[in-house]
């Protein structure tokens, strides 16, 4: 009993582990290890063992001729009918034919791709609807037969293969992960060389007992002879070192284990990072795409500085894609005015933009509010059910602001989402495919929570795979005058205000000062300037904001006022303050300043504030 529990904890480990002596005999090799090196896969239900036969049919995928595609020639596509091909090495091309017919096999191969990086066919033949479609962006072979895919992801190239059975038309044969190991390259399978089962047929997965070269020979597998090296006390043990396994990114540990002060052998721990990878590469496409960006939309953002045209132009690049977008910056910079823009300027403006705040959502509803439930599912639910936010996002855009603040058990659904883009109701048990692209933002350090275990790191690499950092205005100020001339005529319009000209001296105020609100402070002061101002000018006297650090420098006052006047600015500004923190409601302004009403209105009427 003890054994079959130890064994069930390591089938549950999320990294695979591989154990051998100094001899190369396999101690131990749980669920994950096994999936890894290739020797059960889980992907689909399966094959038996066997070959491919004439009278076979054939759908080939390959993303570059000649590379990770067992050596395959020219020459070697005759055998499924079709010949005089003289494509160049590296070429990619989709085949579809019948083994050992001589005529009739169809080949199609680009030297370019469309803009957005794919290359597809499909055809109906032999009594099945065929198709084969590669995207070289998001690194995915997938060959469907009749409706049914079999995909394959790669980091640098792949050669796909999958055979249909020419006598009971079913698919006898499809690549998957780990087909180096398997030794089940597109040319030995084409070929006619053995393969092994998989999934629910694989029976023969145990090779504890077994040496470790017998499975992983040492002229391709390097990192196998390093760790029977380190078995030996020959090859240093080492610590999350990326190594490409089966085709698979992975981030391994070798670790030796003693007798005494003798090695006796070595334990290899492996993390599949594929996720973490593809997400890699989809940076790297995306900031070589940026140099090519268009400044002709997003008219919405007021900037001036190179710093803020840099953030245009990752928000434009965004807007045509259909990545997870991850906006960063403080409080108030703009970050959900900047996702809506995204969102409006995408093939997507047609379609809802559900905004979410994580942070104004208590913990107790969050989840329910996010995935929605099914009548009856706990105590209080609506007896109709109710749609989530995610879901009532179906065909838009879902913007999660203050992603930093979602609890750590909403996050693994979240995960869930975004990996499948098929969602749950709390109560269900039927998911339901979504169409809706994902943005989120933040004001904190993601990084550091992932640090502190406050956010999950595999949550993290799938937001963040286009990251938009908005930097604060004290860091462009020459975005402050454009901004200034963008908000007054807005403030004006709201408040059915007359228009009024800016102070020399004002404007110089609004300038140096280092906006640790940002864009949202410098809104609200301006707002209050207008409030306050009773002329045709807004002077230096209506600007009143709350200076930190240094503030403004003294070069910068021109008046001096009496100890009377100074009283009444600091009487005016707070009780324009509380009536604007209460939304311009008396009653409440006045209990906040602890006022007698009349000695407040009489306060009102003598600095001549208006609501």
């Amino acid at each position: 009993m003890v054994n079959l529990m130890f064994d069930d904890i390591y089938d549950m480990l999320n990294e695979g582990i591989l154990s051998i002596n100094s001899e190369g005999i396999i101690g131990r090799c749980n669920k994950k290890a096994k999936e890894i090196f290739g020797i059960i896969n889980v992907d689909y239900v399966g094959h038996e063992s066997g070959r491919a036969e004439e009278g076979d049919i054939v759908i080939i995928g390959d993303t570059s001729l000649g590379e990770d595609d067992g050596g395959l020639l020219n020459e070697d596509l005759k055998l499924i009918g079709i010949k005089d091909s003289e494509m160049k090495f590296g070429t990619p091309f989709i085949a579809i034919g019948k083994l050992g017919d001589s005529k009739g096999g169809t080949l199609r191969f680009k030297d370019k791709f469309d803009n957005e990086g794919r290359f597809c066919y499909e055809q109906s033949r032999y009594g099945h609807k065929i198709s084969c479609s590669m995207d070289f962006i998001s690194k995915t072979v997938c060959i469907s037969v009749d409706n049914e895919s079999y995909e394959c992801k790669y980091i640098k190239c792949i050669g796909h293969i999958v055979v249909i059975c020419g006598k009971t038309g079913n698919v006898k044969f499809y690549q998957s992960a780990g087909y180096t190991s398997r030794r089940e390259d597109l040319k030995k399978i084409l070929c006619g060389s053995y393969y092994k089962s998989k999934g629910d047929y694989n029976l023969d997965t145990k090779i504890e007992g077994r040496n470790i070269f017998e499975l992983y020979p040492s002229e391709t597998n390097s990192h196998i002879v390093e760790f029977f090296d380190a078995a030996n006390n020959r090859a240093p043990e080492y610590s999350k070192k990326l190594k490409i396994i089966n085709g698979i990114p992975t981030r391994c540990s070798l670790k030796k284990y003693f007798d005494g002060e003798k090695v006796k052998g070595a334990i290899l721990i492996i993390e599949d990072i594929t996720e973490l990878q593809n997400v890699m590469i989809e940076k790297e496409y995306f900031q070589e795409a940026l140099n090519s960006a268009s400044l002709s939309i997003l008219k919405n953002i007021t900037w001036k500085s190179e710093s803020m045209e840099k953030v245009v132009k990752h928000a434009i690049k965004a807007s045509k894609t259909n990545s997870t977008v991850l906006i960063l910056g403080e409080s108030g910079t703009g970050k959900s005015m900047l996702a809506e823009c995204i969102h409006k300027d995408s093939t997507r403006k047609n379609g809802p933009f559900i905004c979410v705040n994580c942070a104004a959502i208590p913990q107790s509803l969050i989840e329910s509010e996010l995935f929605g439930y099914e009548r009856g599912s706990f105590t209080g639910a609506n007896k109709e059910g109710k749609k989530g936010l995610i879901e009532s996002a179906d065909g838009g855009t879902l913007f999660l602001d203050e992603i930093g603040d979602m609890p750590l058990f909403v996050q693994v659904k979240l995960l869930n989402v975004i990996q499948t883009k098929k969602i749950m109701r709390i109560g269900s048990t039927e998911e339901k495919s979504l169409d809706i692209r994902i943005i989120t933002a933040t004001n904190k350090n993601l990084e550091d929570l992932v640090e502190n275990k406050e956010f999950r790191e595999d949550l993290y690499y799938r937001i963040n795979v286009f990251p938009i950092h908005i930097p604060p205005i004290r860091e462009r100020r020459e975005d402050i005058i454009p901004l200034i001339y963008n908000i007054l005529p807005k403030i004006f319009s709201r408040m059915s205000e007359r228009t009024k000209k800016l102070s020399d001296d004002a404007l110089r105020v609004l300038i140096n000062y280092d906006w640790f609100g940002n864009v949202r402070e410098l809104e609200n002061v301006l707002e209050r300037a207008v409030n306050l101002c009773e002329g045709e000018e807004i002077s230096i006297e209506n600007i009143f904001i709350n200076y930190k650090n240094e503030g403004i420098k003294e070069t910068n006052i021109k008046k001096v006022y009496s100890l009377q006047e100074a009283v009444d600015h600091a009487e005016k500004k707070a009780i324009a303050d509380a009536l604007l923190y209460c939304d311009g409601n008396k009653a409440e302004a006045q209990k906040m300043l602890k006022m007698g009403k009349t000695s407040f209105y009489e306060k009102m009427k003598k600095h001549n504030i208006k609501i």
